[in-house]
């Protein structure tokens, strides 16, 4: 194909001759104009690529299982609200897959930031990932998926952190029984309590409803999380 001023990591023609049918039909000239609809449109990713630059990075399962149960999380609320499961599930698997390489602030998550844009992924998704990080002032909660995201991420650990010292996991396992952990300092210290109350407020959510919630969509994904059991002890 005889072209001028092809970039084709983008798929931009800005000049091709009119009668060659191998260019898209919405790039070819009308006029002297062109349809710039199509240009820098982010590429369309895979769960499975997701994942892939997931392992990339990140060789610590127990972190592994962290994402995974964000992403659990945020998918369950991306239906609940009519949102995008896809783009809500793909903020939750990534938020923290630069975290093992960049542990310190701001390293994490800007190298992880740098990354996924060089990569084409689109910046709402990069954008709610660096919003998670309340160390990043440019980069306030705005949207629902933002405010999801940091709602989900702290409760996800600690409902995990919960479950493992339980015989039955996640099963059984109550608001009642999270928030009492929740008045223990030393138990799961890591945690900030403050977070996990102020993401549901941002969230709109209530904090009981929200850990009920957020246990739910772990549930449905136990298996994956290291958290299944068949054991049926109650709380």
């Amino acid at each position: 194909m005889s072209e001028q001023g092809r970039r084709i990591d983008r798929k931009i023609v800005l000049s091709a001759p009119a009668g060659d049918d191998t260019v898209p039909s919405a790039l070819r000239p009308q006029g002297n104009d062109f349809d710039f609809s199509v240009i820098n449109r982010p590429r369309e990713m895979s769960r499975d690529e997701d994942l892939a630059l997931l392992r990339e990075y990140t060789h610590s399962e127990s972190l592994i299982r962290h994402m995974l149960a964000v992403e659990a999380a945020m998918r369950a609320y991306a239906r609940r609200f009519g949102e995008d499961e896809e783009t809500w599930g793909r903020v939750g698997l990534l938020h923290d897959f630069d975290y093992e390489r960049w542990p310190d602030p701001p390293d994490h998550p800007l190298k992880g930031a740098e990354i996924l844009e060089s990569r084409g992924y689109p910046a709402e998704v990069i954008y709610a990932i660096k919003s998670h990080a309340d160390y990043l002032p440019d980069c306030p909660r705005v949207s629902l998926m933002d405010k999801a995201l940091y709602a989900c991420d702290e409760l996800a650990g600690f409902i995990t952190a919960c479950a493992l010292v339980r015989p039955n996991r996640l099963e059984g396992m109550t608001p009642k029984s999270v928030r009492k952990k929740m008045k223990t300092p030393t138990f799961a210290a890591a945690v900030n309590r403050d977070d996990i109350v102020r993401g549901a407020e941002d969230l709109g959510v209530d904090l009981n409803e929200h850990i009920a919630f957020v246990i739910a969509a772990m549930q449905n994904v136990a298996a994956e999380l290291g958290l299944a059991t068949d054991l049926t002890e109650s709380e």
